[in-house]
């Protein structure tokens, strides 16, 4: 009787262990869904425009939209899963997201472009808020790097991923502004059945109402620090908000061709080794990894402005793909460098004010960039722009070495949540 009843007690802990697997695999496979959906429409960014007679201001707004509901998401909505449940706010989310394709499906019209990018920003900033949260706690026993290489690797992959399959669904599959939306919606559907028969992996605790109040700040002790790294984490995201919005245009207008694989092919470049960088680098000290970032950046700027001036679409790519080497391992030594200079107490308003800040950059810029461009032109606006980011990262470069002058060399660590996609948790 004992034997069978330790049978069944060691069934029923491996069914349990493999629900847990499979809800963390779940959680990784949604985190990249949902920035997959979120690169999704760049591509398209150029058919719109034309078909439309949208100007550059406008498409940059159009993604601006995007990057500021998702900031307002991860501020107001960022905390809430910790006192509902993880499950409930994932659930919102898709439902909002699912929405949000609903919506592009009907676009004929600037205004549904608008409200499409919006709810999807509020939906991705909840969503990522959840589903971080849910990897760590569903994360394999004894795997304990395992939920942060995903956190940082999922998110850039599936921003990668989601303009390279667009650009081809658009360039040689039907219904070019429908299909990819008909996918998403059918996959995020899917994605929304599996999550409610999924168990709750987080415990509820009370103060919802009181975790909607956004709270940002920089303790005294990391003011140096932060102010250091800022000049770092407006240039990474200001370039990443660049590439989503204009940057399809530019690469078609370097091709001469009205292709769309190559504005896609320019986004997976950036993205994905922005993703593969991090880890590839994870045992980097802080300062190492953003002063190597920040050198490498520069260098993949110089040879995208060379490929600008030359009209060498091949050489865009080349550079893009530096640049986002050094995108990627700036951001990690830039936020590694902040938030080791602040005690426990004040990390979680310290990522906050760092997410704030690189959102603001990832959409401010880049509208910019739009109302110049109206003026000047693409290349000239993004030669413009290519410098403005390698001169931040010059000067993220000189501070760091200010700040770091003789204090002793920091111990690496694990990979941070990744850019562009993982939110900042809330200080209370």
């Amino acid at each position: 009787m004992n034997v069978e009843i330790s049978a069944v007690g060691s069934a029923g802990a491996q069914a349990a262990q493999r629900r847990r697997a499979g809800s963390f695999w779940l959680s990784a496979g949604l985190l990249a869904l949902l920035m997959f959906a979120a690169s999704a429409p760049s591509p398209l960014y150029p058919t719109y425009a034309a078909r439309w007679h949208l100007s550059p201001i406008t498409v940059t707004a159009v993604f601006a939209v995007y990057a500021v509901t998702l900031l307002v998401a991860l501020l107001v909505l960022g905390a809430l899963s910790d006192h509902i449940g993880r499950r409930p706010v994932i659930v919102g989310a898709l439902v909002a997201e699912a929405l949000a394709m609903v919506v592009f499906l009907s676009a004929h019209g600037l205004t549904a472009l608008y409200a499409a990018r919006g709810i999807q920003g509020l939906a991705t900033g909840a969503a990522t808020s959840a589903l971080s949260a849910a990897l760590l706690e569903l994360q394999p026993p004894g795997r304990a790097a395992t939920a942060s290489l995903v956190n940082s690797c999922a998110p850039s992959f599936g921003l990668a991923l989601g303009a390279l399959a667009t650009s081809v669904l658009v360039q040689y599959g039907p219904s070019p502004t429908r299909l990819i939306y008909w996918i998403m919606l059918v996959t995020t559907l899917i994605g929304l059945a599996a999550v409610v028969r999924m168990p709750e992996p987080g415990r509820r605790s009370p103060g919802a109402l009181a975790s909607l109040r956004p709270t940002v700040s920089v303790p005294a002790s990391s003011r140096g620090a932060f102010l250091a790294a800022l000049p770092c984490l407006i240039a990474t995201w200001s370039l990443g908000g660049l590439y989503l919005s204009l940057g399809p245009a530019l690469a078609a207008q370097l091709a001469g061709s009205a292709n769309h694989l190559w504005g896609g092919l320019l986004i997976f470049l950036l993205m994905a080794t922005g993703a593969a960088a991090p880890v590839a680098g994870r045992g980097l000290a802080a300062r190492t990894a953003m002063t190597a970032g920040c050198l490498t950046l520069i260098g993949g700027l110089a040879v995208t402005a060379l490929a600008i001036g030359q009209l060498w679409v091949w050489l865009l790519m080349v550079g893009s793909a530096i640049a986002g080497v050094g995108f990627g391992l700036s951001f990690m030594g830039a936020f590694r460098t902040v938030t080791a200079s602040a005690p426990p107490a004040d990390r979680a308003a310290l990522i906050a004010s760092v997410y704030t800040a690189s959102y603001l950059a990832f959409s401010i810029p880049a509208v910019i960039a739009g109302i110049i461009t109206t003026h000047l032109g693409l290349r000239s606006t993004s030669l413009g722009y290519a410098c403005a980011v390698a001169l931040l990262a010059g000067i993220a470069v000189v501070g760091s070495a200010v700040v770091h002058r003789g204090r002793r060399p920091e111990p690496s660590a694990d990979v941070p949540p990744c850019p562009c996609s993982v939110p900042a948790p809330q200080a209370r």
